[in-house]
């Protein structure tokens, strides 16, 4: 299956253009390698998306060893801010990178909305 790679980074762009304290967000492929991705600059765009996919893997093992089942999403959490991790599918991860100001609710919602936005454009 072709992923419209262009389709993907639109609605990346417009994601974190549109969604306040979102300071950048990257599509990852489970094996790590970049489907899209909009960056603040200076950060490295290979090693961000290696990281990523070693999150999701280590937190699904995680998840298992303690019965918790399938993993949704992964929080870290800094004195400047969050890095939210959620399955997008099982072609791809989500890493969205936000100020230490967002507020949790409704940054989770606006993740909802950009996955399901996400997923379509995959199926395609």
């Amino acid at each position: 299956m072709a992923i419209n790679t262009a389709k993907l980074s639109s609605i990346l762009q417009n994601f974190v253009t549109a969604t306040s304290d979102v300071q950048g967000a990257v599509l990852v492929s489970p094996d790590g390698l970049t489907l899209s991705s909009s960056l603040p600059g200076g950060m490295d765009e290979e090693r961000v998306s290696a990281m990523a996919a070693a999150m999701i893997s280590l937190g699904e093992r995680i998840g298992s060893e303690l019965s918790r089942g399938n993993i949704e999403r992964i929080y870290v959490e800094g004195d400047k801010g969050f890095g939210i991790l959620n399955g997008c599918g099982e072609d791809a991860v989500l890493l969205v990178l936000a100020s230490d100001s967002a507020k949790q609710g409704l940054l989770l919602l606006e993740i909802k909305r950009v996955l399901t936005e996400l997923r379509k454009a995959m199926m395609y």
